[in-house]
């Protein structure tokens, strides 16, 4: 926080670290986690919580831990669907060039969520409905998104998800993930090989500089998305990639 900053863009800036602090632990914490974290005073943590909590920004559980609240749930939902539009004719440009369908999607709490697709013009494609919520370790988006975590926090999401299985081909141990995750980062790229739906293959790659992690999907039937077309795909994927990337980076 810049020093010298009138009181009320302290306090705006206190709140978003608040909240920012809540969803890095999982989507609620206690009080005494934020006092550690947060670098404030007890008081100010305890004061700027009640406001956002009357607010519906944030909740007390039961339990009376501080989890993010549901108004929050609308903004997102509003800035997915704002930046899906935006990065739109980046993922036609995957389609005119490669001929299959891309997908934009996000972190969503635990879950990825899809918040904008260009569909294949072929017959047969796959589709995606845009706001449905997957599981991180069985998409190729939900895994380049992994892979940007250090290896606690992956262990950290599946102790909370568990690791259910779409089909026989779906990584259901964490060693195993962890192990995938390692080779995604070293060749920079992530691969759903019919892991969450038989007979279909995903290419995806992380977006660098995003406020919230995002990832880019190229996908279709194995019969076309085979490795002469990664070959092809992996290049012209990076570079939508960098484009998207600039979207979000201020000039």
């Amino acid at each position: 926080m810049a020093a010298g900053a009138p009181d009320g863009v302290k306090s705006v800036a206190r709140v978003f670290d608040l909240l920012e602090l809540i969803a890095d632990a999982g989507g609620d914490v206690t009080l005494s986690e934020l006092s550690t974290s947060a670098d404030l005073p007890l008081p100010t943590i305890h004061r700027l919580l009640r406001t956002l909590v009357s607010l519906g920004y944030a909740r007390q559980l039961a339990n009376r831990r501080y989890a993010l609240g549901p108004r929050l749930v609308r903004l997102g939902e509003v800035a997915n669907k704002k930046f899906g539009q935006i990065a739109m004719p980046q993922l036609k440009e995957l389609v005119e060039r490669l001929g299959e369908t891309s997908n934009l999607a996000t972190i969503d709490g635990d879950r990825v969520v899809y918040v904008s697709q260009a569909p294949s013009p072929h017959a047969m494609r796959m589709f995606t409905e845009v706001g449905r919520r997957a599981h991180l370790h069985s998409t190729s988006v939900g895994k380049a998104i992994l892979a940007r975590m250090d290896d606690a926090q992956v262990r950290d999401i599946v102790a909370r998800t568990g690791m259910p299985a779409n089909t026989e081909r779906t990584i259901t141990s964490i060693d195993a993930l962890l192990a995938d995750l390692s080779l995604t980062r070293e060749r920079g790229y992530a691969i759903d090989d019919g892991e969450q739906e038989i007979g279909v293959r995903c290419y995806a790659m992380a977006v660098p500089d995003m406020p919230t992690l995002t990832a880019v999907s190229v996908s279709g039937p194995i019969a076309r998305v085979d490795d002469a077309f990664a070959e092809r795909a992996i290049p012209v994927l990076r570079e939508v990639v960098d484009e998207i990337s600039s979207l979000a980076t201020p000039a």
